[in-house]
């Protein structure tokens, strides 16, 4: 389907009616393409929380867009009226939900959270990057699997290493004398941890969930805190 085909579809999707019906109600014609495209996106955000449903559910290889436009309540000529296939559906969830998490890890790792003590720093950059997972479950499937579209994988990818980035560089902060090959060893360990945790945590729910959350604090706090714990930030640089 083409672009051009796809635009009209979701125009009409959102008309009043006709013409004649915004003559009618007394509403000028210039808020007639206002409403049309405000009716766009409300079916278009619709289809994409139908569709995060239906991935969580069935897996993306398993989904179809008969599933999505079931799980939305409309019908697949709707949902074609907005995405040409499944794949465009997977590609429109995944920028979003991508630039939410860009917004979420980059208020995670502000400067006031990273000058707190160890544990409350912990607390103050985990607790809103695990939430954001727990919120969204349909990231966790969009960013991984081989059938996954190339433009998803390739964004997670590229955030995937910022991300790295971004603790190595609070690390080499922290560790000023340490060589950059250690400080990077530690960066890839504190986040390849953090990963790991993540997936069991994602895996359990209500208490349980809590307290796996809890163990994944520990186990970075037990790592980091001889490295860049209080006594080790506030140590002189020639004290044994």
């Amino acid at each position: 389907m083409s672009e051009a085909k796809a635009t009209k579809g979701a125009a009409a999707d959102g008309a009043d009616g006709g013409s004649t019906a915004g003559a009618a109600d007394g509403a000028p014609d210039s808020a007639r393409p206002r409403r049309r495209q405000a009716r766009g996106e409300a079916r278009i955000a619709q289809l994409l929380r139908a569709a995060a449903d239906v991935f969580c559910t069935s897996g993306y290889t398993a989904s179809s867009t008969n599933a999505i436009a079931r799980e939305a309540g409309v019908s697949p000529g709707t949902l074609y009226q907005f995405f040409p296939n499944k794949e465009a559906i997977a590609v429109e969830l995944g920028d979003q939900l991508l630039n939410r998490w860009r917004d979420t890890y980059g208020a995670a790792f502000s400067q006031s959270h990273i000058e707190l003590p160890l544990d409350r720093m912990l607390d103050a950059i985990l607790d809103p990057l695990i939430a954001f997972n727990c919120e969204n479950p349909a990231f966790s499937v969009l960013m991984h699997g081989s059938e996954i579209p190339g433009r998803v994988t390739e964004g997670h990818d590229t955030l995937h290493a910022t991300m790295l980035t971004r603790v190595e560089s609070v690390l080499a902060g922290y560790l000023p004398d340490a060589p950059a090959d250690q400080v990077h060893r530690i960066a890839d360990m504190v986040f390849m941890v953090f990963k790991a945790g993540l997936d069991l945590i994602m895996a359990h729910e209500d208490e349980e969930r809590a307290a796996y959350i809890q163990e994944l604090k520990t186990v970075l706090f037990r790592y980091l805190d001889p490295l860049v714990g209080d006594d080790a930030l506030h140590r002189a640089p020639h004290a044994p």
